[in-house]
């Protein structure tokens, strides 16, 4: 119950900033707007953004599942004390003061609230709290990207081998050929009852282990689990501007459920190798691009490539210093919503083998040069001397 505690106190759907109404998409899409504003490799060292990123994360693990969502509504429609909640004046203990109990619920109501609070199956609901349909596991990959694909996008195929439904069975766990039986002791609820008093509690069925079913011939491939353990391929799509470290959710890939319950989800996780030339920061694709000293001093147009493959002019002014940055707009990363730039930064080469006319043709341009580039260096060392030497200076 530590969860489902946290659950009274949390407000998931605050933290996503969405309704208690909202739609799945509508979750959905608050949770990847969050998670990208908030991801940690796009805010390092942010401990704000880590923690709204792992509360969004949180939140969303939750009303993102619908059988989660459906079971938090419930909690939190009862309160942070459920049932144990005075009501209305009456018999019972408590005398309607809050806090108290008021049995006017009657036997059957009061096991059956009972029984939700605690997760033991009241009346009317024993097949599920028992161990009916169960949800199941979620799974981790880890896939390697190259960067190319990160950034353009890619359909892929993962191989997995983990438990899937047995392929023998169909999931059933009865042999084939035959089917489970329900149980004779819970009726198929999945729970018994004990009855003691006003209190009615439940508990999971021993000869069905809260199944509500009985395998009298076991599938001889999963032994009536109803799960394998086998190689499997799963289709992932990836979209455009894929980052390293990211997490996709393939929502319904995971483990599959138990007794008739949903799949888990699988969380891939993305590595994407390094590019000879290009770099990256958020949509925006970075490049050093090598200059002459000539071009440097001149300016001129050169070609700078791009990672779709085309080359584009880069113009230089006169004057470029090394290190300068340049952006060639709508040449980055290309996602659904936004289109990155390409940063081109210069670097200017020093050539370290010159010919005898390369060689004259600097001298004379050092000739040429009458004014020194450490000309400020000279002034400001003179002022410094003159201020330590003043018996008025401090």
């Amino acid at each position: 119950m530590a969860a489902q505690r946290d659950w009274y106190e949390k407000d998931f759907y605050k933290v996503l900033g969405v309704s208690e109404t909202a739609s799945p998409k509508e979750i959905t899409k608050a949770y990847r707007k969050l998670a990208r504003e908030n991801h940690p490799d796009t805010n390092p060292g942010n401990t704000a953004a880590e923690n709204r990123f792992k509360e969004a994360s949180a939140a969303y693990d939750v009303v993102g599942d619908d059988v989660k969502r459906a079971e938090y509504d419930e909690v939190r429609k009862q309160g942070p004390m459920g049932p144990f909640t005075g009501g209305g004046g009456g018999g019972g203990f408590g005398g309607g003061q809050p806090g108290g109990f008021n049995f006017n619920v009657g036997a059957d109501g009061l096991g059956d609230l009972l029984g939700g609070v605690f997760n033991r199956g009241g009346r009317g609901r024993g097949a599920s709290a028992g161990g009916g349909p169960q949800r199941g596991a979620d799974l981790e990959a880890s896939l390697t990207l190259d960067f190319v694909d990160a950034v353009q996008g890619i359909t892929t195929t993962l191989y997995l081998t983990s438990d899937a439904q047995c392929s023998t069975c169909n999931g059933s766990g009865a042999k084939p050929g035959t089917q489970p039986k329900t149980c004779s002791i819970c009726g198929g609820r999945g729970v018994v009852d004990d009855n003691q008093g006003f209190f009615s509690f439940s508990s999971p069925c021993r000869n069905c282990q809260g199944r509500g079913v009985v395998i009298e011939s076991p599938c001889p491939t999963c032994r009536g689990s109803g799960v394998e353990k086998r190689a499997r391929e799963v289709k992932v799509r990836l979209p455009a501007g894929v980052a390293n470290g990211q997490r996709i959710r393939l929502k319904g890939r995971g483990a599959p459920g138990r007794n008739g319950g949903p799949a888990g989800d699988l969380l891939v996780e993305c590595h994407v190798a390094p590019h000879a030339l290009f770099g990256r920061d958020g949509d925006n694709l970075t490049l050093r691009v090598p200059i002459t000293f000539s071009e440097a001093v001149l300016g001129g147009d050169i070609d700078v490539p791009t990672l779709a493959g085309p080359t584009v002019k880069l113009r230089l002014k006169p004057g470029t210093q090394s290190g300068s940055r340049s952006r060639v707009k709508g040449k980055g990363i290309e996602t659904t919503k936004h289109t990155g730039d390409l940063i081109v930064t210069v670097d200017v080469q020093v050539p370290t083998k010159l010919s005898d006319e390369q060689k004259a043709a600097v001298e004379a341009f050092a000739a040429a040069t009458t004014v020194s580039p450490r000309a400020h260096l000279a002034a400001e060392a003179a002022a410094s001397g003159a201020r330590s030497s003043d018996p008025g200076t401090e």
